[in-house]
């Protein structure tokens, strides 16, 4: 569910009409409902309630600093994957005890960052990033909590570029190696074991891969309690997919998450973390573009935008679908057509949609990308010398850019000469 609905005839972000947010601030820009993000949050936080819990808001699919305080004042934790991230989570007001630092990357730098800042845990990947870690924590004269990511080789059934817990992804240590692994870390002095890690992909529109994983981890809890190791909290990653087509069957529901953790590891008296991003930020979203041209081809008609794929790169990146609609509410039984939609910038990949039907629009008019809260914003790029677009965040009847677009002269202005030319 979002709050993005038509009434009286237009497309509304919650109570505010998305063509005065548009006539406010110019095209292409993101808009994001504050009562989907709290809602979406709020299904997760419930659906946990049976046990102790933290909802850990993946930040790297929308990281806007007013997203990350609604959803910190709500009381979500956050999952970081860089030092940028750690340090945007803090400047929201996030503690660091709610702040978990995953990621293959981290280097020393971060570490020493998070950990003078406050850390609730790092989800550990490799053997050497685990030495790394346990240099700098000593060096501070630290002992720092960690779990140790583990690969549980199942297949998520996602697209490929987002699939995580395979044998052949870059991600966490091999389960077979978990006792080993587990061992090393104990022997370190400047570590103290926690938990597990596992995150298996995203995008997971069946529960199956989730279940498959998770018994997994149940059984390597038992083994690592058995060999001596605390095993209080498990970090279950997200995933969670959300429908990008209205048309698809619905994923499953945060509440059916909830029950089947509770079936496959709950019996194991351990906290447990989640990290959704995608399911809480992708339906409180939309990129809102208008109409430069309709073009006449050969065999098919072009909708050229003024968004363009470094505004969204999800379509060009992943064949990624997203429903395209008129922010003007078609009449009944409007007449369609199948348009290619398109960008500006000057590559055949940037393509929106092929052969898409939809009701017919011209030039001038809006149109919304549904479902473009994750992964959006924050993969966008100036490619083309185009500016970044504006965030506008809605509450009720009230809106408010959250990040301007830049003026060209701010974006040229970043560019410095060395001194032989200047």
């Amino acid at each position: 569910m979002d709050h993005f609905l038509y009434r009286d005839g237009a497309l509304h972000a919650e109570d505010v009409p998305v063509a005065e947010i548009a006539a406010s601030v110019g095209t292409p820009f993101y808009v994001y409902s504050t009562a989907t993000l709290k809602r979406h949050f709020t299904l997760f936080d419930e659906a946990l309630s049976w046990g102790d819990h933290l909802v850990c808001f993946a930040m790297k699919s929308l990281s806007n600093q007013a997203v990350i305080k609604i959803l910190g004042d709500a009381g979500a934790g956050m999952d970081v994957v860089s030092g940028g991230e750690y340090r945007r989570a803090k400047a929201a007001g996030v503690p660091g005890d709610r702040i978990v630092f995953s990621g293959v990357g981290k280097t020393a730098e971060e570490m020493h960052l998070a950990i003078t800042g406050g850390i609730r845990q790092f989800n550990v990947e490799s053997e050497p990033e685990m030495v790394v870690l346990d240099q700098v924590a000593q060096s501070l004269g630290a002992v720092v909590p960690i779990t140790v990511r583990v690969n549980p080789d199942v297949d998520a059934k996602t697209h490929a570029k987002i699939a995580t817990g395979k044998s052949e992804n870059k991600f966490g240590i091999p389960i077979s190696r978990a006792r080993e692994v587990y061992a090393m870390a104990a022997r370190m002095p400047g570590l103290k074991v926690i938990g597990i890690d596992v995150h298996i992909g995203s995008q997971l529109t069946e529960l199956e891969p989730f279940e498959a994983a998770y018994k997994k981890v149940a059984e390597l809890t038992e083994v690592l309690r058995a060999d001596g190791h605390e095993i209080s909290r498990l970090d279950l990653g997200g995933g969670l997919g959300i429908p990008y087509a209205r048309s698809n069957a619905a994923p499953p529901l945060p509440t059916d998450y909830g029950a089947l953790i509770q079936r496959t590891v709950g019996h194991l008296g351990c906290e447990i973390e989640i990290e959704p991003g995608r399911l809480i930020s992708g339906n409180a979203g939309l990129m809102v573009s208008k109409v430069i041209y309709v073009k006449s081809g050969e065999d098919r008609e072009f909708l050229i935008l003024d968004g363009a794929m470094n505004d969204l790169i999800r379509p060009a990146m992943y064949d990624a679908w997203h429903d395209i609609v008129p922010v003007v509410e078609p009449v009944p039984g409007a007449e369609q057509t199948r348009y290619d939609i398109v960008g500006p910038v000057c590559e055949s990949g940037d393509t929106f949609a092929k052969g898409r039907e939809m009701p017919v629009v011209k030039a001038d008019d809006l149109v919304a990308f549904r479902s473009a809260g994750a992964y959006g914003a924050v993969m966008s790029s100036e490619y083309n010398s185009r500016p970044m677009i504006p965030e506008v965040l809605v509450d009720g009847d009230q809106f408010a850019v959250i990040r301007p677009r830049p003026t060209y002269e701010e974006m040229i202005a970043r560019d410095t000469l060395p001194v032989w030319l200047d």
